[in-house]
């Protein structure tokens, strides 16, 4: 409901304030306040919570909303329903007979702006009203984060076990933490994702909603689908059913990919081949390409393969090649033969760690947050650096490394130091 609204998504067409309440007593002192106001008192219509539902179930909701839940029998289940019919951007208030601060924390948390206890006076509606108008004036986190510059960043496997999934999560994890940069992170392999699986959540529906129905794909879609793995980090993963295939032309990723660009800082797309294939038009606008590969023959093959293909998909992207896994002097393949195979440099090697990696699986925490102060954490860090570097070259294209690394200087905390080296 506090999702942020889209300008041009039915303006012109929201009333500024409705309300629907259960007793004629609490409508007819309303009334003279809403006019206060410059609104319609017409708008304030008697029928409690379920008459707004099914009243904004077949009209745009306004831009506040008052309800009265005291002929509710569940409140929170309510008001996830009048969720369901609100239009992105819409400020609830409500008001009730249950006296809990544990209803009140539930019903807050899922969204309304304020919860008023009946009876209640003139001054506490005023109040809630000015607070609820302060908050529509008052630039939202992503206003005051223009200055960032928005990036998505697409992490590819050259095979399945290289470890992108775990590269994407530890990206997004670093660019949420230590950046502080709001960061989706998108995991594309909708029946055997692993990306809120590796950090201890709970996927839900959302994913496979999107993916069933794309015309509900919204900012509050979003604000409800998305899982939440800190403040600054959200999750957008499945389980799809193995005995039932999700058909989709790839509308609704895309949908989904640009909604979520609207919404946070930072995108990072888990990108298995088999969808990058079956849908290029994914990556056409991303700002960087993390290719993550093992050293192996067949490895070396798809790189060569998946660096041509995003010459000609994503020109202007750039392109980072990980090493991932890397035991030194056992590989199958050479640094040096591998790097003069797909004829261009290795960007980040990250050598393998099974004990962090299995440690971070344990604990459900991304590797960055679990590798800090041994000797992954320097090529994990380089290439977070990388990749923001790469965002914010659009910006300023003269931006060094060092004065990056000034801008995010939290990044340097993973540098092991060289007292801790020795």
């Amino acid at each position: 409901m506090n999702a942020p609204w889209t300008p041009g998504r039915g303006a012109g067409v929201r009333d500024p304030f409705a309300a629907f309440v259960c007793d004629e007593s609490t409508a007819e002192m309303l009334r003279p306040l809403v006019g206060e106001l410059g609104w319609q008192a017409e708008k304030v219509n008697k029928g409690g919570l379920r008459t707004a539902i099914q009243t904004l179930s077949v009209s745009p909701s306004p831009t506040i909303l008052f309800v009265d839940l005291s002929e509710s029998g569940d409140p929170l289940n309510d008001i996830n329903a009048l969720a369901e019919v609100c239009e992105p951007g819409t400020l609830v208030i409500a008001a009730g007979q249950v006296n809990d601060v544990r209803l009140y924390r539930e019903l807050i948390g899922s969204g309304i702006q304020d919860y008023l206890l009946k009876p209640f006076s003139q001054d506490q509606f005023r109040d809630a009203l000015a607070a609820a108008q302060a908050a529509l004036t008052s630039p939202r986190s992503s206003d005051a984060a223009k200055d960032k510059p928005r990036m998505t960043t697409a992490v590819i496997g050259t095979r399945g076990g290289a470890g992108a999934s775990t590269i994407a999560g530890t990206l997004a994890w670093s660019f949420g933490e230590i950046a502080e940069r709001s960061t989706a992170l998108l995991d594309l392999d909708v029946h055997f994702g692993t990306g809120a699986l590796a950090l201890d959540l709970e996927p839900g529906r959302g994913l496979t909603d999107a993916i069933e129905n794309p015309s509900r794909i919204d900012g509050l879609f979003i604000e409800r689908a998305m899982v939440r793995a800190n403040d600054r980090l959200a999750v957008l993963s499945a389980e799809a059913p193995i005995n039932s295939p999700l058909m989709s032309d790839g509308a609704a990723y895309y949908q989904l990919q640009e909604e979520l660009k609207a919404a946070f800082d930072s995108v990072v797309l888990d990108l298995p081949r088999s969808m990058m294939v079956q849908h290029p038009h994914l990556v056409a606008d991303i700002q960087a390409a993390v290719i993550v590969t093992e050293l192996t023959l067949a490895a070396t093959r798809d790189a060569i393969r998946i660096l041509s293909w995003l010459k000609s998909n994503a020109p202007s992207a750039r392109v980072v090649v990980v090493a991932n896994r890397v035991l030194q002097g056992q590989s199958e393949v050479s640094l040096k033969d591998f790097e003069s195979s797909i004829e261009r440099k290795v960007d980040i090697v990250v050598p393998l760690d099974s004990k962090l990696a299995i440690q971070a699986a344990k604990l459900g925490k991304p590797l960055a947050e679990i590798a800090k102060g041994s000797k992954l954490a320097a090529p994990l860090n380089q290439l977070a650096t990388m990749l923001l570097e790469a965002a914010n070259m659009g910006a300023d294209s003269k931006t060094s490394g060092k004065k990056l690394l000034d801008k995010i200087g939290g990044l340097k905390s993973l540098i092991p130091s060289k007292k801790a080296k020795a």
